[in-house]
């Protein structure tokens, strides 16, 4: 089944509840939990990840900047926290010499990613073909794929950077239904993100964070199963 990444975020940046929230999540059946470095100070999003690690789970952290300085900014911070892996990003260049030797896997941005909102630019072939070049590059473990950030094809695109990649992909933004938790798991990515959908409540359950992210679980379990 395509894995969930539950981030806990919102307007692009971390909630300010972060830690209590999380707390509500627990004893969850949540693998994957994830945030960003803007909304509350890199100490709090240490302690975060310190309980997530403890709870067994893997940690991400998106990379949000517009600018280079302030997406290495990031990167270093991620470091600091203590991250399993870093997502999104459009300078990989510059980030790799800062992961190396770190540990932390990455996961950049295919394609061409252009302003705060992010939105992806582009042909499904253009971006496949990022996709293959990055993937192709050591130290690049996986995409970030920003399919419903885009205004064109999008199922063209996520089947087309599944097929050039090397790695996993992350379907990342915009998911807010069911059907798009069974196309991005149809199409072959390796997972997805959901945050502010959960913390708007849009998911067809309950309003709570807890009761949204069990539904997402079970949606993507659900249709795990019916593809067999």
């Amino acid at each position: 089944m395509a894995e969930f990444i539950f981030m806990l975020t919102h307007h692009d940046a971390t909630v300010p509840d972060a830690l209590e929230v999380y707390g509500t999540l627990r004893d969850s059946g949540l693998r994957h939990v994830g945030f960003k470095d803007i909304g509350l100070p890199v100490a709090t999003l240490a302690e975060l990840a310190r309980r997530m690690h403890e709870d067994g789970r893997t940690v991400y952290l998106e990379v949000v900047s517009v600018s280079a300085d302030d997406e290495l900014r990031s990167i270093r911070a991620a470091r600091d926290i203590g991250v399993d892996v870093v997502m999104g990003g459009t300078h990989p260049d510059e980030a790799l010499p800062l992961l190396a030797g770190s540990g932390i896997r990455y996961y950049p941005f295919p394609g061409q990613v252009v302003g705060h909102p992010s939105v992806l630019l582009g042909t499904p072939d253009e971006i496949a073909a990022s996709a293959a070049e990055l993937s192709a590059r050591p130290g690049v473990h996986g995409l970030d794929l920003l399919a419903y950030r885009h205004s064109g094809d999008v199922p063209s695109i996520i089947r087309a950077v599944v097929g050039a990649a090397r790695g996993p992909v992350v379907v990342a933004g915009s998911i807010d239904s069911a059907e798009r938790i069974a196309a991005v798991t149809e199409l072959g990515a390796w997972g997805f993100t959901i945050g502010g959908a959960v913390f708007e409540a849009v998911l067809p359950a309950g309003p709570s964070v807890r009761e949204q992210v069990d539904w997402t679980l079970a949606c993507a379990r659900e249709t795990a199963a019916r593809r067999g």
